[in-house]
């Protein structure tokens, strides 16, 4: 793998113009959008290899773990990790810690959750983003390992993310930040999470969240129209993934069909955002899932709730995975990352 890694990014050193030459002879616009070129190169080289072999779990799983082997980054220098388990009620979680050495003991626990569907992804694929959060917010990162689908379908997974939020948040003070407060954040599914937190913690009558940091975030299951159809063949979202994603993270039809209303799956739909934490949104241009993401800030915004909003026209859907290979992901993580450290020393933090 470290010889295929070599090659791969000896090739993405190229010119981008040969890059693109290499991958379908002209850029790929969608919304008046031009996709980064070494996406078009990754996407290309992806998709044009004849046909694959049927979606499974395994499948999705491996092939996850080998695109973040190829073009994730590393762990930020002067930032310090250690795997750890999580003692939640009736079960064990894996979580990773992040620990920057410029941590700022004002500055609140962030727990992040990371992409996948509900159904791939790992401590891995979002491995450098939490490194770079932890060094430029100066903040301990959380990330959390949730349960995944099929084998522990909805809410198993988001039952995770409340239940380790709220354990994060009571031993704040075990990572050197202050007591009884945490920020959240996730990307795509960890994004849907982190909305939804927000959300039960006002209905639980909790305290709010520090901040959250939505990063692509999959907001409704119901959306069909706008991005959804215009980016529907995007890579690596495409609209048949993102069908197999939810067949398997909410397989049972016992659950009843009007399942996509539930707020606990589509928080876009609650009647009201007001009271809820500050928010940073950031989208991609070459995703089905950007209106939505949109969509949100702006209602969260009309709900008076403070929200910086920010699409990334040239990048595609999973972008905080390909920090090792992609120029342009790796800056935006640094980007998104400044901005929640403007957010954070904003508030106090």
């Amino acid at each position: 793998m470290s010889l295929q890694k070599t090659i791969v990014n000896l090739l993405l050193k190229l010119p981008d113009p040969i890059l693109v030459s290499m991958a379908g002879g002209k850029p790929v616009v969608r919304d008046g959008r031009t996709l980064d070129a070494r996406f078009q190169f990754i996407a290309h080289s992806v998709t044009k290899r004849g046909p694959q072999p049927e979606l499974t779990k395994e499948f999705a799983r491996q092939g996850t773990e080998i695109l973040t082997m190829l073009f994730g980054g590393p762990l930020e220098p002067g930032v310090s990790c250690q795997d750890r388990t999580l003692e939640l009620e009736g079960r064990s979680i894996p979580a990773r810690s992040y620990r920057p050495s410029n941590q700022n003991p004002l500055a609140p626990l962030l727990v992040f959750y990371h992409f996948g569907g509900g159904v791939v992804g790992s401590l891995e694929t979002c491995h450098a983003l939490c490194s770079i959060l932890a060094k430029t917010i100066g903040c301990p990162v959380l990330s959390v390992d949730y349960r995944l689908a099929p084998e522990h379908p909805w809410p198993a997974g988001l039952n995770d993310a409340i239940d380790s939020y709220l354990w994060a948040r009571d031993h704040a003070q075990e990572f050197g930040a202050p007591a009884g407060v945490a920020a959240v954040g996730g990307d795509s599914m960890g994004g849907n999470f982190s909305a939804i937190i927000a959300q039960e913690m006002q209905r639980r009558e909790l305290p709010q969240p520090f901040l959250q940091l939505l990063i692509y975030p999959a907001t409704t299951i119901l959306e069909t129209e706008g991005s959804m159809q215009t980016c529907a063949d995007a890579y690596p979202l495409t609209a048949d993934i993102m069908a197999w994603f939810m067949a398997n993270y909410l397989p049972n039809s016992d659950l009843g069909p009007n399942l996509g209303e539930d707020l606990r799956v589509s928080p876009a739909l609650a009647p009201s955002l007001a009271g809820l934490a500050p928010a940073i949104v950031i989208t991609a241009g070459h995703d089905p899932l950007r209106d939505q993401g949109k969509a949100y800030a702006e209602a969260l915004e009309a709900a008076d709730v403070k929200v910086h909003f920010q699409c990334y026209d040239s990048l595609a859907h999973g972008f905080t995975a390909y920090t090792g290979g992609v120029p342009a992901a790796d800056r935006t993580c640094r980007e998104l990352a400044a901005v929640a450290a403007r957010a954070y020393r904003a508030m106090g933090g």
